[in-house]
């Protein structure tokens, strides 16, 4: 795998999928800051370290929380929110109200608080639980100190851009974004879609999967993880909206990060652009399912360890069969916030075992091949 990334990283700079061009002096200034370690407090952590590439972008370093959040440069310090991975992210348009389905989509973050990549790159450095930089001056301050980085950036926008900390922490926004536009975070390459392009071929229980997947009689699963026509080869298995699933609260993070027995995380609403709008309390962005299979943990709390609990969850909104979290050998704990919980685009058929072994197999497929044990 890491021969894989090796030739990966020496592709072209000017090699990324997106339709209108960027510019280019951006791009290989984006690969340099997004691995850049000194741009955290500490000089312990970088983009990467959270977005690990050969974890399809990832957090999936070992720490005392089981991996359920991130840990930042600061070691005492944990986020509250699973690190979604970075994979893909470049799909989503920028946050805004849709008129014609009257909701909110896009944006960047479980929250869709940033509202497109370049601004959800600015979040991090300066994030307290993250890499805890005191302030953008400060953060350019450590840019400066990189020569290299330095002369490139004067070579390309002058010497009098470093009179103004605000256009250097913007160029380091726009790199990152930019950076993201590479074919690195969006190869396509999964069994899913060499099957698409007639190069492989579904085993009989991922078809199955699959039909049960898009059946929208049958199941809810494509009401919310699919945003195109059937088969369209840049699917991204998200419709980019918010929606409160019931998802039980973490009461080991809870207790690991001393939050308090009654808090609950305000998703959608802790957005400054839903203006307090307390009906979006509780929601959060669906994320893309492609690499479903090797991100765990998952949710936006990180409460579940296994993707087939994932499934049966879910299942359990329709099934009453489905009284025992097999992780905890418990009964389902209450969702975190349950006011808002999205019933109607949650209610389905009961599924069978078997149904379930489909789908976590069709799911499976949707693994690139850079991350994909079982094609190493």
């Amino acid at each position: 795998m890491k021969k894989y990334f090796l030739s990966l990283f020496a592709l072209p700079i000017f090699c990324f999928a997106q339709e209108e061009p960027i510019n280019p002096a951006l791009l290989g200034l984006g690969q340099a800051f997004f691995f850049d370690k000194s741009l955290s407090y500490n000089k312990t952590q970088s983009c990467s370290t959270c977005h690990m590439p050969a974890a399809a972008f990832a957090d999936l370093r070992e720490n005392d929380i089981d991996k359920m959040v991130s840990q930042g440069d600061d070691p005492t310090k944990f986020g509250n929110r699973n690190t979604p991975t970075a994979i893909y992210a470049k799909y989503s348009p920028d946050f805004h109200f849709d008129e014609k389905i009257k909701d909110y989509v896009g944006g960047q973050f479980w929250d869709g608080r940033a509202k497109h990549l370049a601004e959800q790159a600015g979040g991090p450095p300066l994030n307290p639980v993250e890499m805890g930089m005191k302030d953008k001056a400060s953060v350019v301050k450590r840019i400066t100190e990189n020569q290299a980085v330095k002369d490139y950036i004067t070579k390309h926008w002058g010497e009098e851009i470093w009179q103004d900390d605000e256009k250097i922490y913007a160029i380091m926004e726009q790199a990152l974004a930019a950076f993201q536009q590479l074919d690195l975070f969006a190869q396509f390459s999964s069994k899913y879609d060499r099957t698409l392009a007639g190069q492989d071929k579904f085993t009989e229980q991922e078809a199955l999967g699959k039909a049960l997947f898009f059946d929208k009689e049958k199941t809810t699963c494509s009401n919310c993880h699919q945003l195109n026509d059937k088969d369209h080869r840049e699917e991204t298995f998200t419709n980019y909206r918010y929606f409160n699933l019931g998802v039980p609260k973490n009461e080991a993070l809870i207790a690991h990060n001393k939050l308090g027995e009654d808090w609950v995380d305000n998703g959608l609403l802790d957005n400054p652009m839903v203006k307090g709008d307390i009906a979006q309390k509780g929601k959060f962005k669906v994320p893309t399912l492609r690499n479903v299979a090797v991100t765990a943990p998952y949710m936006h709390n990180g409460v579940f360890k296994e993707l087939r609990t994932v499934l049966l969850f879910l299942d359990s909104h329709n099934n009453p069969e489905r009284k025992i979290n097999p992780e905890m050998g418990k009964p389902w704990s209450a969702a975190e916030y349950a006011p808002t919980i999205s019933h109607s685009d949650l209610k389905g058929k009961p599924l069978t075992d078997a149904e379930i072994d489909a789908l976590e197999a069709f799911l499976k497929t949707l693994t690139d091949a850079a991350y994909d044990k079982g094609g190493e």
